[in-house]
């Protein structure tokens, strides 16, 4: 069996040496999970406000389902 996985990363500095990938696709299916409000210089984002937070998140998620060829309106579960 092949595989045609793709990771995708979202630039996070934590990602290459905690060994992790913001999303992962394989054919057509996009998993992302363990998405936090991360800024580029590895802070959090907007400490505080949950609001600004949550849309950071969003952001993140956003860009990564675009990375890897989809769209929001291709969602079909969040939890």
């Amino acid at each position: 069996m092949t595989s045609n996985r793709k990771n995708i990363s979202s630039g996070s500095p934590f990602e290459k040496p905690i060994g992790f990938s913001r999303a992962v696709r394989i054919g057509n299916l996009l998993a992302i999970s363990g998405t936090a409000p991360i800024a580029p210089d590895g802070s959090t984002a907007h400490p505080g406000n949950l609001y600004e937070q949550t849309r950071t998140c969003l952001t993140i998620i956003r860009n990564a389902i675009e990375n890897a060829g989809g769209r929001l309106e291709n969602v079909i579960r969040t939890r």
